[in-house]
């Protein structure tokens, strides 16, 4: 299956996508300031005598006719927690059938929670998943296995072929989510962060909640930027309804694109500002743009919390 026929197939089997979509990453790294990160293993380390040949790297002796093992550094693997907001804001497109290059919000986070999944596999680092929507309908520690990861697939999975009309309260949950977590962690969040019920202070101080045991947060700011930023619509009469609100308003799009995508600028800027704040890192990822944003957020935050 070429790239083009993988980008359109119906997406059925998010363990060889993820899988895809980081191997295409990872040839990309070569040509990045990444180049020399590896994602099989932490380093090498030249081979003493007496030592196991268990990790012996044969095929780097082929090349250099020296002994070197791959060293697991297992006190410096990593504990990440995934956390996905699946309210109706989320589920936004509408797609009848979700592929790779057609995906809504809520379907773009779960290709990129397993892509991240998956390079945390080959890195050894233990994996946790919250998903929330108007209640905490999903919970899973951090942890290593094999079989593990599996069911994270498996929820992540039910989370693309849901349908939520629910509304949420992302900072509520939030600081549930801090509560379960105790050990030194990296958080990604996806949320678009629509919160129709509360000010965006209520948010962060969730969000800080989450650094209170010293942990690592990114936010991914999920967004549709064809309409959600750019407000791509054509000049007939619409009516835009608040999918979580269910409040209407019927307009023709070019007479507030201008001043929507003000708005949104602004938006965006409050949101990278506060985050500086609170020192918490902040990735507006564009759902249209794919994964490279994602993926490279987890190496940075892995080389500094090395």
């Amino acid at each position: 299956m070429n790239v083009s026929e993988v980008k359109t197939a119906e997406i059925k089997n998010l363990d060889i996508l993820a899988k895809q979509v980081v191997e295409g990453f990872i040839t990309g790294i070569h040509k990045s300031p990444f180049h020399g990160f590896s994602v099989e293993f932490s380093e090498h380390k030249l081979y003493n005598k007496g030592e196991s040949t268990r990790h012996i790297d044969w095929k780097l002796f082929a090349k250099t006719e020296k002994l070197y093992t791959k060293k697991y550094e297992e006190e410096t693997n990593l504990r990440c927690h995934i956390i996905i907001d699946n309210s109706a804001s989320m589920h936004y497109p509408v797609v009848k059938k979700q592929t790779l290059d057609n995906l809504n919000k809520v379907g773009f986070s779960a290709v990129a929670a397993a892509s991240l999944m998956e390079i945390l596999k080959r890195q050894r680092d233990a994996v946790g998943l919250s998903i929330y929507s108007d209640t905490y309908e999903y919970y899973a520690p951090e942890k290593g296995s094999e079989r593990h990861r599996k069911m994270l697939l498996h929820q992540l999975e039910q989370v693309m072929v849901s349908e939520s009309k629910a509304a949420t309260e992302t900072y509520k949950y939030l600081h549930e989510i801090a509560e379960k977590i105790h050990r030194r962690s990296l958080i990604f969040v996806f949320t678009d962060m629509f919160q129709p019920n509360k000010e965006n202070d209520s948010l962060f101080e969730a969000l800080k909640h989450l650094k209170f045991n010293k942990h690592e947060v990114v936010l991914f700011h999920t967004y549709d930027g064809k309409t959600e930023f750019n407000f791509n619509f054509d000049n007939s009469p619409k009516k835009f309804v608040d999918v979580e609100t269910g409040e209407e308003i019927h307009i023709y799009a070019e007479n507030v694109r201008e001043k929507y995508k003000k708005l949104v600028g602004d938006y965006f800027k409050e949101l990278k500002n506060k985050c500086l704040q609170y020192k918490i890192d902040y990735i507006p990822v564009d759902i249209h743009k794919g994964y490279t944003q994602v993926l490279t957020a987890y190496l940075i935050s892995r080389k500094k919390n090395k």
